[in-house]
């Protein structure tokens, strides 16, 4: 099996998707010297721009169609958001993640606007139950109004005039992406709005045959892929995935590497914004005497196991309280 002269990258339509493609294209044509052609694939989430994403089913409302279509090999290679991808493989592929943009939430509205400075009653415009959750805990006052559409759209609530919302929350990673940053007023830190299982990071998808061993997109797959982020996002959506929480769910979770510590924090706020569990682990990779890591699947497993580890705090924290918030 030889890599086909040019490479099909499968994408959805929206602006943010587009440029988030574009950024991987250029780095896969950096690294092949062939040219890659983006295809644009139309999914659920795309085409219904009204329906709040956790009544469509949440998990995979963005990236099913998209799957499908490398399946269906109408493209070689296919980019996602990850933290809108379901957290359970699908057979076939294999996932790579290139380095993490900042995974952080972030306020847009006018100069000087920031979420202690809001008048009572402010509106704020987010369609994440996660978001909406942990703002509760952080201002019940304020109202918070669903929001869907793409990025643009969302930022029209607050700078068009005349403007129906005080403020959106929005990822900053998506916002830099975009050249969009200069609408930020605030970007909320850990102790206050921690991120989705996977937020800044972008999900790579390939068929596996294509890629392992002596595949024809081996080489471009290692080039793509990058450890430590790959280490992080195991352990964000291992906690996802023991408590059998979607997408959608009031979950937020972040891994960071602290030297050779990988240390995971989450968080579970309930929608009144009258509770909320918080919970962290940590533990050290296994290195050499030079400080590297000598197996990578050996901190891979490790990660998988302190977020199963992490879930498992929640749930004993949380109780049946949480068992049944997951399952709403």
């Amino acid at each position: 099996m030889t890599a086909p002269d040019k490479l099909r990258l499968g994408t959805r339509a929206s602006a943010l998707a587009l440029a988030q493609s574009g950024l991987i294209a250029r780095q896969v044509e950096a690294l092949t010297g062939q040219p890659v052609e983006l295809v644009t694939i139309h999914s659920h989430g795309d085409q219904d721009q009204v329906t709040p994403l956790h009544q469509m089913g949440g998990t995979g409302v963005f990236t099913t169609a998209v799957r499908q279509a490398l399946l269906d090999r109408q493209c070689d290679l296919v980019v996602h958001s990850l933290k809108d991808l379901p957290t359970e493989p699908v057979a076939g592929l294999a996932l790579a993640t290139p380095v993490r943009a900042e995974p952080w939430d972030a306020l847009c509205g006018p100069p000087g606007t920031r979420l202690d400075r809001l008048p009572p009653g402010a509106k704020v415009g987010t369609g994440s139950p996660r978001r909406s959750a942990q703002l509760r805990l952080l201002r019940p006052d304020l109202e918070l109004v669903p929001l869907r559409g793409n990025v643009d759209t969302r930022l029209g609530r607050v700078f068009n005039t005349p403007a129906s919302l005080d403020a959106v929350v929005l990822a900053q990673a998506g916002l830099q992406r975009l050249d969009r940053a200069d609408r930020i007023s605030q970007v909320f830190q850990a102790d206050e709005l921690l991120p989705a299982a996977g937020q800044g990071a972008l999900a790579i998808e390939a068929r596996a045959d294509e890629v392992e061993g002596s595949g024809p997109l081996a080489a471009v797959w290692a080039g793509l892929h990058d450890p430590a982020t790959g280490w992080a996002i195991a352990a964000e959506r291992a906690v996802l995935r023991h408590l059998a929480a979607g997408c959608s769910a009031p979950v937020g979770v972040l891994a960071q590497l602290d030297g050779q510590r990988l240390v995971v924090e989450a968080c579970v706020a309930w929608p009144d914004g009258l509770r909320v569990v918080r919970q962290q682990r940590s533990a050290e990779l296994v290195v050499d005497e030079a400080g590297q890591v000598v197996d990578q699947s050996g901190p891979l497993a490790l990660a998988e196991a302190l977020g199963r580890s992490l879930a498992d705090d929640l749930i004993s924290v949380g109780g049946p309280a949480l068992q049944q918030l997951m399952t709403d």
